[in-house]
């Protein structure tokens, strides 16, 4: 494939590689040649494993807000115009449990020393939490969306990098809604954005009378094939969200989730005045998830000119923990089309020297687009669009709609 400009060839030619070896269907990455290195299987042994972490560099704050105080861990301090990364976990976890192995994992940390890193855990979720009082009433999930510019003005950040994993993309998705000017891009990881209906509302309200909340949290997380195949990564989880998390706050988050309405977005030019997400989004799930369907309607409503599909290949319902090496690359490949390039050793290159990693914004003035579409087995079209700065140097955007 042919890449528009010498510079590119390096950054974009492997990913271009594989997404036309598989024929725009589903990003892959080889497992063969890693661009990043593996992670060490026993790291999953230990139920602990999702709590340890060198936390010696982050700062904990409990930042007021509309809502009531919202529990946040930061790294670092703002750089420049830079913006900060900003994650927000799923229901049933917290940012340790849902993001410590992504963020742990070694090229991880070669991208973020780059950024400040700003983990928010909902109200009640983080750890050793106090339980909240008779007849508290939980924010709403716009109103969670709601707490956060009080994040980003209490640390004076200009604008974040939304990382965001099932409710809490969902939360992030509302947030880039209401305030579109604080969020430069998005990864949303098993986002749903439909509310539930009375008959799915019936069947939780069912499960809740039968299951545990473990364990009907653990149903929310993971597929009945992981459920009942991957009993050692389940166990621990069904462990850690018992003992953890705080049940009583735990229950008032799961109900509040469980009563979201339907995200309101549609594609650009299917209904008038449609509202749709205004920055660049990559939406991630795993190939055995249960939120597959959700993250799928939702593409269907996002510009695609601006959004990546990610379908990540021998992935459950938690690719962030199972696969944190190809979700680091996909996040890199993100941050490269947004104009932020990391020069990271590649391990498939052979011979030179490769500059030390560092971060630097490109120009997006007076850049050419290049687009063409191809398709999947002669059903959907697929399309990516390529943009080249005068000097050069540009932006790459994928739009990939996987067939299911």
């Amino acid at each position: 494939m042919k890449v528009l400009g010498h510079r590119l060839e390096l950054l974009t030619g492997l990913l271009l590689h594989d997404v036309t070896m598989a024929g725009l269907q589903e990003l892959r990455f080889p497992e063969e040649k890693p661009l990043l290195r593996g992670q060490d299987a026993t790291e999953l042994e230990s139920s602990d494993a999702f709590l340890l972490a060198a936390d010696t560099d982050w700062k904990e704050h409990d930042i007021e807000t509309p809502y009531g105080l919202l529990h946040v861990v930061i790294r670092g301090s703002p750089k420049g115009n830079r913006p900060a990364i900003l994650t927000y976990h799923d229901v049933g976890l917290n940012h340790k449990l849902c993001f410590n192995t992504f963020f742990n994992f070694e090229d991880m940390q070669e991208i973020t020393k780059h950024f400040v890193v700003c983990h928010v855990d909902a109200p009640g979720q983080q750890v050793g939490a106090s339980q909240f009082p008779q007849g508290y009433q939980f924010p709403s999930m716009e109103q969670l969306a709601a707490m956060l510019p009080s994040v980003v003005q209490h640390f004076g950040f200009k604008y974040v990098i939304g990382i965001g994993v099932g409710a809490g993309a969902y939360v992030l998705a509302k947030f880039a809604l209401i305030f579109p000017d604080l969020v430069e891009g998005l990864v949303l990881v098993n986002i749903d954005p439909n509310g539930k209906g009375w008959i799915d509302w019936a069947a939780t309200k069912l499960s809740g009378l039968t299951s545990t909340l473990p364990d009907t949290v653990l149903s929310h997380l993971f597929s009945q094939e992981e459920l009942v195949n991957n009993t050692e990564l389940v166990q621990s989880y069904r462990q850690q969200i018992g003992n953890v998390v705080n049940q009583a706050n735990l229950q008032l988050f799961w109900n509040m989730y469980n009563s979201r309405r339907d995200l309101d977005i549609n594609r650009p030019g299917t209904v008038p005045n449609a509202k749709t997400l205004r920055c660049p989004v990559m939406l991630v799930v795993g190939d055995n998830a249960p939120a597959e369907d959700g993250v799928v309607e939702c593409n269907s409503k996002l510009d695609p000119i601006t959004t990546t599909f990610l379908k990540m290949a021998d992935s459950g319902g938690l690719p962030q923990v199972t696969q944190p090496g190809k979700l680091t690359e996909a996040f890199k490949y993100f941050l490269q089309g947004m104009g932020y390039i990391a020069y990271l050793k590649d391990r498939r290159l052979s011979g030179g020297a490769v500059p030390s990693a560092s971060m630097t914004r490109l120009a997006r003035s007076r850049t050419a687009s290049l687009t063409s579409a191809s398709s999947v087995d002669g059903s959907r079209p697929q399309a990516c669009t390529h943009s080249e700065s005068s000097e050069g140097l540009g932006q790459v955007n994928h739009t990939m709609e996987v067939s299911c």
